[in-house]
């Protein structure tokens, strides 16, 4: 693994402006004055997952939110990152498409899981409990309940998004589909675990 140290990232930051930025001049000029991402991506701040890297994808493309556990709490009508951040995406960037995706060896679902011990971690504890009806609903031990309630949580937090106004509109209005996706991280597998019915086409993004 690379040593990221304050002058590592300084070399990443020059190595970025002398090799990658250039191949991808254009892309960032028309970027300059477009910002039409197609799909909110919501994933774990799990620094093993990289939603750009997973789906191949352009900078522009995804509207990503990370949060720990992939967590997406219900609406409710007090502000919070998460919910004006799902917001603008829908209502103001108009995304056809939000993927949920969780991962293996998810450390906040280990956690859970496993009942770790989170008495040292209050705040990480307070925001787990939006996965309290996910772990009342999964059964097992060991491996296999952690990867049962990886799935289970995805599953939950696509029923978290429709509760949100802007997303439960688009879906009436079948502009927008919700997918639930499952890394694997030693794989690199992909494994669905929930979807929508297919939205209606976008239009193209106009030109910058």
């Amino acid at each position: 693994m690379h040593d990221l140290s304050d002058g590592a990232l300084s070399d990443g930051v020059a190595r970025f402006q002398r090799e990658v930025f250039p191949a991808k001049a254009r892309l960032y000029a028309e970027l300059a004055g477009t910002h039409r991402p197609a799909t909110l991506f919501i994933g774990c701040s799990d620094a093993r997952v990289v939603p750009e890297l997973i789906t191949q994808s352009e900078p522009g493309e995804l509207f990503v939110i990370r949060t720990a556990g992939n967590l997406v709490p219900a609406y409710a009508p007090v502000p919070d990152g998460v919910t004006a951040s799902i917001e603008y995406a829908v209502a103001v960037l108009g995304v056809s498409g939000i993927v949920v995706c969780g991962h293996s060896a998810c450390g906040a679902m280990t956690a859970l899981a496993e009942g770790t011990d989170l008495s040292g971690a209050a705040s990480v504890a307070g925001w787990l409990r939006h996965a309290d009806a996910s772990v009342a609903r999964t059964a097992g031990t060991g491996p296999d309940r952690v990867a049962a309630l990886v799935r289970e949580n995805v599953r939950a937090q696509l029923a978290n998004l429709a509760t949100h106004p802007s997303v439960a509109r688009a879906l009436a209005a079948g502009a927008l589909a919700l997918r639930g996706w499952v890394y694997d991280i030693p794989t690199g597998d992909v494994a669905e675990v929930g979807a929508s019915a297919a939205p209606t086409p976008a239009p193209a993004p106009a030109s910058a």
